[in-house]
């Protein structure tokens, strides 16, 4: 992959916007932060602003920018980064820019970008901006702060080097990363510091988890839910990895009730579940992916489709979902 044309048009713009996609996790605020503090202390005369959505359990690798003049896009560089289509980006100021960059992980569906560095194999996009930044090790600069997001991002997305697709390469940044500064015990604590109220939930969970014929675990947090346990929708969608180490349920599902729809958030470890989330308008990870229902009435059928998909995947058999077969 060549960077090249990324760190030309960098030094090309004096004005850049990066931006995230709608529900951000660790890989987005660090890959955002990460990549505004190596410009930022690489070229300190440029006007750098990340814009995603808020996430307060994610200030600690720094704050979103508030842009409200729009003329500011204008003449501005627009770097999307984590984000695998155009519909996902949180703020739909990427139109003004008068350049697009896309720097992403996931499977590509949509090259919406000017220019396009996505990397499928690697597992975090903060991976992707560690590359860039050691690509060019005597010109680009980064500070602790940047290390921070990029390390964050890379333990997030990858749940602690345990995913596949972490290998030598993964290792390698992370101890760089550490070598510039990034503060595992604080990075740590952050991430795993929880609310009383979370952990009153996590009873909840563990009481009223089901499990399919075939092995899929799955869990319901309905609004009046989250409102009585009066945790916010970020923590509630956290709660996915406590259906993790199900030894006989090889796929997890949790159900989280917002205003408008319910939201699927899917993990596997065994069968690949990106076609299926696509199915319902959703998307993703071969291992980690997640939808959107209009309604609690679509999640019986949700439901049934991952069963379906796990006695399939155990009969090493295919599994169709619509036209698709997986």
């Amino acid at each position: 992959m060549d960077f090249g044309i990324l760190l030309k048009k960098i030094k090309e713009y004096d004005t850049i916007a990066i931006f995230g996609h709608i529900r951000p996790d660790g890989d987005c605020y660090g890959s955002l932060n990460g990549l505004k503090n190596i410009i930022m202390t690489t070229f300190p005369t440029k006007r750098v602003f990340c814009l995603t959505s808020h996430v307060e359990s994610l200030t600690f690798l720094g704050k979103m920018d508030d842009v409200t003049d729009d003329e500011i896009f204008t003449n501005a560089l627009g770097i999307v980064c984590d984000t695998s289509t155009r519909e996902r980006i949180a703020d739909k100021r990427y139109k003004l820019c008068k350049e697009l960059i896309k720097v992403d992980h996931h499977i590509v569906i949509d090259n919406y970008g000017n220019y396009n560095f996505v990397d499928e194999n690697i597992p975090a996009t903060s991976l992707l901006i560690c590359r860039f930044f050691f690509t060019y090790p005597e010109e680009l600069k980064m500070t602790s702060i940047g290390a921070n997001a990029l390390y964050t991002g890379t333990i997030t997305d990858t749940s602690n080097f345990r995913y596949r697709g972490v290998n030598l390469e993964t290792f390698t940044y992370a101890g760089k990363l550490v070598e510039l500064g990034a503060d595992v015990e604080y990075i740590d604590h952050n991430l795993s510091c929880e609310s009383l109220r979370t952990t009153k939930l996590k009873t909840f969970v563990y009481r009223t988890l089901k499990v399919t014929k075939n092995g899929v675990a799955y869990a319901k947090l309905t609004k009046t839910i989250i409102n009585h346990y009066n945790v916010t929708y970020d923590e509630a969608a956290s709660l996915v990895t406590l259906l993790s180490n199900i030894k006989e349920c090889p796929v997890w599902i949790l159900f989280i009730g917002y205003p408008k729809e319910v939201r699927v958030r899917i993990r596997s470890n065994g069968p690949d579940i990106n076609m299926l989330a696509e199915a319902y308008g959703g998307g993703g990870h071969q291992k980690a992916a997640g939808a959107s229902l209009k309604s609690w009435f679509k999640v019986r059928n949700f439901v049934k489709d991952s069963d379906e998909l796990v006695r399939c995947y155990k009969q090493n058999i295919p599994y169709k979902i619509g036209k698709k077969e997986v």
